[in-house]
């Protein structure tokens, strides 16, 4: 063909894929790597928000699955944004992920606004049965260059 193609094939996504002990040492683990992965390639995504959210979905894991099997943490930058899976042994879906309880957590309960964090900051999110059990799962879009902040 000549002149310039209109559509290219996209490139292929970087990803992270790292198995994660099940315990709480696994949360701090998680976040560097995301921090990491944001980071080192310039990606748009927000790296605050994706750390967060992704100490939200390592936490759970670790606290709703029984067993001491280990959980595995996926990252994958893409053109349009980054996903970050949790994957672990249970195959029970994630409580109120996809869809609001109905009601509002109570604020001095140290528990119960993860899942309602990562329903509100993240493009989507949501949960798919795997082989050994289930992937919970959440996007981000890519931040446009002007909303970056600044560095020098």
């Amino acid at each position: 063909m000549n002149g310039l193609a209109l559509h290219e094939p996209p490139a292929s996504p970087a990803s992270w894929r790292i198995a994660l002990p099940h315990s709480a040492a696994a949360v701090p683990v998680a976040r560097a790597l995301v921090r990491t992965a944001l980071t080192e390639l310039e990606h748009g995504a927000d790296s605050d928000t994706a750390e967060l959210l992704t100490a939200e979905l390592v936490a759970n894991a670790v606290e709703h699955t029984a067993g001491d099997g280990p959980i595995e943490l996926v990252v994958e930058l893409l053109p349009t944004g980054c996903q970050v899976e949790v994957h672990d042994r249970d195959p029970a879906p994630p409580g109120d992920l996809t869809r609001p309880s109905g009601r509002e957590p109570d604020p001095w309960q140290e528990h119960g606004r993860g899942l309602l964090l990562i329903r509100t900051l993240s493009s989507s999110c949501g949960h798919r049965p795997t082989d050994n059990g289930k992937a919970v799962w959440f996007r981000l879009a890519t931040v446009p260059p002007q909303w970056r902040p600044q560095t020098s």
